[in-house]
C-alpha cells in the first residue's frame, strides 16, 4: 500500500518514535507503515491521520496492480 505517511510526518518535524508515542503503536511500526511494508488497521490508520491533521485519503491509497 502506498502511503504519504512519511511525508506528512517530516512536514510536522515529528519523529517516528514521536508518532508512534501519539498513536499507541511502535517506531518499528511507524517505519514498516512509511515502507509499504505493512498494513495497519483502520483504527490505526484514523490515528496516524488525526494526529497528523491529515484525512485518511490523503494518506493512504491503494494502488491497482495492471
Amino acid at each position: 500500500m502506498k502511503n504519504n505517511v512519511k511525508l506528512a510526518r517530516v512536514s510536522l518535524s515529528l519523529t517516528q518514535e514521536q508518532l508512534a508515542t501519539r498513536v499507541a503503536a511502535t517506531r518499528q511500526t511507524i517505519g514498516l507503515i512509511e515502507k509499504g511494508e505493512y498494513n495497519p488497521s483502520l483504527q490505526l490508520c484514523i490515528a496516524i491521520a488525526k494526529e497528523l491533521n491529515k484525512t485518511l485519503d490523503e494518506l493512504f491509497w491503494e494502488v491497482e496492480n495492471k
